[in-house]
């Protein structure tokens, strides 16, 4: 990192700013590696997430605010400071995973210099659906959950019932809210699941395109009636 700030002309006109949005490709290219489970390709993507962080941290070092060892310091802080049965008094008591994850906020409450409210950690920026799972997991580390995650299903019913009568922005967004909290509670990953459900529609309405355009027509050619016998027909395929 220091030759490219110092010899290459491109890695020498970044900014924290113009490389943040490559960042987000990044974690969403790790990400993507990660559900595919591709080992080589998570490998891969974990060195191009590190790149960033190197690069953040050469930036503000050549700025006089931080450089990557104050990063790794700061973390070892944080962590240690939020596993006392590891490191501190607590250490070796019996402690379960979801004991740790149930009081997890709280711990994170009496930080000194963390954030002032539960909430404030979770990025405006943040793509919608992930935004709603970070508030309900922290709301959870709180205390703040259902006591049975049977009951969440009258949530659901009610903001259903509430979206159908309403039909406005607000009330679909407290129905979407309400199943993602639902998907939560039983151990279902809502992201994964959604873009399941995106490639089950692609391939299925691939099939319809494909079986329409065999016939030498297009989909503006073919009726309502038509598509869904073939989205039947895909479905029967096991697509």
């Amino acid at each position: 990192m220091d030759a490219l700030r110092e010899q290459c002309p491109w890695n020498a006109e970044q900014t924290m700013e113009s490389i943040r949005r490559l960042t987000e490709e990044e974690v969403y290219e790790l990400s993507d590696a990660i559900v595919k489970g591709e080992s080589a390709s998570v490998c891969k993507e974990i060195g191009d997430l590190l790149y960033h962080m190197v690069f953040y941290s050469r930036i503000a070092q050549e700025q006089g605010s931080f450089d990557i060892a104050d990063c790794i310091d700061k973390v070892c802080e944080k962590m240690i400071f939020r596993h006392p049965h590891v490191f501190g008094d607590k250490r070796g008591e019996a402690t379960s995973a979801k004991e740790i994850a149930d009081t997890w906020e709280l711990v994170k409450a009496k930080e000194k210099g963390g954030n002032r409210t539960v909430m404030e950690g979770i990025p405006d920026a943040m793509p919608a659906l992930l935004k709603a799972l970070a508030m309900q997991e922290k709301a959870r580390g709180c205390g703040f959950d259902w006591e049975k995650r049977e009951d969440v299903w009258d949530k659901v019913n009610e903001e259903l019932a509430e979206a159908r009568e309403a039909c406005n922005a607000e009330e679909f967004g407290d129905l979407l809210f309400a199943v993602l909290n639902a998907a939560r509670l039983y151990g279902i990953d809502a992201e994964a699941a959604l873009s399941g459900a995106c490639s089950k529609f692609r391939r299925r309405f691939n099939y319809v395109e494909a079986s329409i355009r065999a016939e030498g027509r297009t989909l503006a050619d073919a009726t309502l009636a038509e598509m869904d016998a073939y989205w039947d027909e895909a479905k029967s395929r096991g697509l």
